[in-house]
């Protein structure tokens, strides 16, 4: 005999537990770019609606890019507010990436046009601010707001690709958003490092 699956959490379900408490202004905070060889890393911090937005959201990385960029359009016509922070690669090799990332998502949730009174957090990490929050890991997964950041997030770094491509195309970073493909790698062997690439990482540092 099969066990009956257990119903799967909501989507909303962390916002609504946070608006029963009392809080108003729910900001989702998620990042995009510690794995790459080159670029910065990239937060967002999304507030949404309470009845949220006319579409399902989803973990960036398990979408097409053709529906990020339709969820990024409507997420930005839709959300309360939405804030950016990005940490460029030569503060990723002062800080380390770890670092680097907390300090972009703290800067997405002070970039907010008014701050929120509770964040959710994607991964394990609290942030160093005053506000009250919840980290969750594989929040982008679970959470409807943190997946709007992390959508947002992916969406802003990927179109900074584009840019770096027009100015570094033996790199071809259209491609690989900067990310340690074998294709990427090859390229730096034949070509150098450029500024883009973080001189701190294994893949890099050896080509110095």
């Amino acid at each position: 005999m099969l066990f009956p699956s257990l119903p799967k959490q909501s989507m909303d379900f962390f916002e609504r537990m946070y608006y029963g408490r009392g809080y108003q202004r729910i900001a989702g905070v998620d990042e995009v770019g510690r794995g790459p060889l080159a670029g910065p890393v990239v937060a967002a911090a999304v507030i949404l609606p309470k009845e949220g937005i006319g579409e399902e959201l989803f973990d960036s990385k398990k979408i097409s890019s053709k529906k990020r960029e339709h969820l990024y359009e409507t997420i930005l016509t839709e959300a309360q507010e939405v804030g950016i922070g990005i940490i460029g690669q030569e503060e990723i090799d002062r800080l380390n990436v770890l670092q680097a990332t907390l300090k972009a998502m703290a800067l997405a949730i002070e970039n907010l046009p008014t701050p929120p009174d509770f964040i959710l957090i994607d991964g394990p990490h609290g942030l160093r601010l005053s506000i009250p929050q919840k980290p969750i890991r594989k929040g982008d997964q679970l959470c409807n707001s943190i997946a709007a950041a992390s959508i947002v997030a992916k969406v802003t770094r990927d179109r900074m690709t584009q840019e770096w491509h027009q100015k570094y195309p033996q790199y071809n970073f259209a491609k690989h958003k900067g990310y340690g493909t074998k294709e990427h790698r090859r390229a730096i062997e034949k070509f150098g490092v450029c500024e883009l690439h973080r001189k701190t990482f294994r893949g890099v540092k050896e080509y110095l």
